[in-house]
């Protein structure tokens, strides 16, 4: 066994691994992929070629109609079975001229973006004092009187964590505080970016929805420097004014999910489901989230296909319009969320190494669930959580009861760049990309496998 397994992981190429494997170990199979998948190029070149021919790809506008087009045309040539697209309808929000800048004590500018779901200024801007607040506790405890007519402003800064934990407590200002503000009487709002970077000026967008009752309010981020400068000013005893123009439009348009598949031996079988997201917001062009985890994902299923025949089907969604509410996610739910599904997995968390591994499949399923941590482990993948399991667009359906499982990536500085004009090629690390897909090929192989390769087919004599 020990002279098989290493002639398998000595191979450098898929035509080498396409041997039969009947009466081999499938997990020294799987073990030899994913030593391959440490050189995968697919992942980085779908990265390359989105962010390269598409660019931004808001959620419902003409350039994410542009991505869906551009994925057909790639999945189809990459050889994945029935590509299509589950579309559907969606307002869309876009974003006009912003600006930012403080007419006194000490008049500057400030860099600030609008926040997704912005109500919009006047073209002229609305002008008006600032008040601060720590955090948005204290903007709730705040008499309305103290803050009616004002343009409110919240810190509440944001800290690194590997795991990211930090944007669910920390993004609280931009999800809940122009509610607040709205409801309390202010004329507009201004957060403290929610993200990681101390040294840039560049604000980072996000998606906020108002409470129903609530009247929109225009809204918007600080990058993090300016921010602090406006916390000095507020130190100094100052009580600044602010004229802030936040321009944008709502219409009416359409998104959808583009869905591939690799058929499994049993096609009737439950699929495992690998996703990703393909909009982006439109500062940068979307790289690490999510072109990096559409880049990822397909790879994986790509370098299995091309290896042999997985027992059950893979079914590759890169979903539509995540960014600003699920839409895509939700659309799928609602079409196939009640359908059997194997396992359900998405990548969204930027290209940074995979340190852990979590899963959901049952307890009929452990033993399952601990072979996919003994194969992940050489990648340097600890073993986590047997009864836990997440993911964006994959989040209502894992609410819903669905099995999954969960690669987590290295957050450390993922939000220095999520939702900034950083959010470019530049950002990825194609080694540690590598690794994702070598994760990604090792999880789905045994998740659908086991993979029957195809016996390469007989050389002919010479005559």
């Amino acid at each position: 066994m020990r002279i098989l397994l290493a002639g398998l992981l000595a191979a450098t190429a898929l035509p080498a691994l396409a041997q039969p494997t009947r009466a081999q170990d499938p997990y020294a199979f799987v073990a030899a992929l994913r030593t391959d998948a440490l050189s995968d190029e697919h992942a980085w070149r779908i990265t390359e070629d989105l962010t390269t021919e598409v660019g931004q790809r808001l959620a419902g506008t003409e350039a994410e109609a542009r991505a869906r087009a551009w994925a057909v045309r790639r999945l189809t040539a990459m050889g994945f079975a029935n590509v299509r697209v589950d579309d559907f309808p969606m307002p869309v929000w876009e974003r006009g001229a912003e600006s930012a800048e403080l007419l006194g004590p000490y008049p500057q500018k400030l860099a600030v973006a609008a926040l997704g779901n912005s109500a919009s200024t006047p073209a002229g801007g609305i002008s008006a004092e600032v008040i601060s607040f720590p955090d948005v506790d204290a903007l709730r405890a705040a008499p309305a009187e103290q803050v009616r007519g004002k343009i409110v402003y919240i810190g509440h800064a944001m800290p690194r964590t590997e795991d990211g934990s930090g944007y669910g407590v920390f993004g609280a200002p931009r999800r809940q505080g122009p509610t607040v503000a709205s409801q309390k009487g202010a004329v507009g709002i201004i957060i403290r970016s929610i993200g990681t970077d101390r040294e840039h000026r560049n604000p980072h967008t996000g998606v906020m929805n108002f409470a129903e009752g609530a009247t929109p309010i225009p809204a918007g981020a600080l990058a993090n420097p300016d921010a602090d400068q406006l916390e000095r000013i507020f130190a100094r005893g100052q009580r600044p004014t602010l004229r802030l123009t936040l321009q944008s439009k709502v219409t009416q348009g359409r998104s959808g999910n583009v869905i591939a598949e690799v058929p499994g031996r049993d096609r009737n079988a439950a699929p495992v489901l690998v996703s990703c997201h393909l909009d982006s917001w439109d500062l940068g062009t979307g790289a690490l989230d999510d072109a990096a985890g559409c880049g990822i994902v397909t790879a994986a299923a790509k370098r299995i296909m091309d290896a042999g025949v997985p027992a059950r089907p893979i079914r590759i969604v890169w979903f539509g319009a995540e960014e600003v509410g699920l839409f895509g996610g939700l659309d799928y739910r609602a079409r196939y969320g009640k359908l059997p599904h194997h396992a359900i997995m998405e990548s969204d968390f930027g290209a940074d190494r995979v340190w852990k591994v979590d899963s959901r499949l049952g307890k009929e399923r452990e033993a399952e669930a601990k072979r996919l941590q003994r194969m992940l482990q050489p990648l340097g993948i600890v073993p986590g959580s047997l009864t836990e399991t997440e993911g964006s667009d994959i989040g209502p359906m894992v609410a819903d009861g669905l099995p999954g499982a969960a690669l987590s990536q290295d957050g450390t500085r993922y939000f220095d760049v999520h939702h900034t004009p950083d959010d470019t090629l530049a950002m990825i690390d194609k080694k540690q990309m590598q690794q994702n897909v070598a994760a990604w090929t090792t999880a789905v192989a045994v998740l659908a496998g086991p993979v029957e390769t195809r016996p390469r087919p007989a050389r002919r004599r010479a005559r």
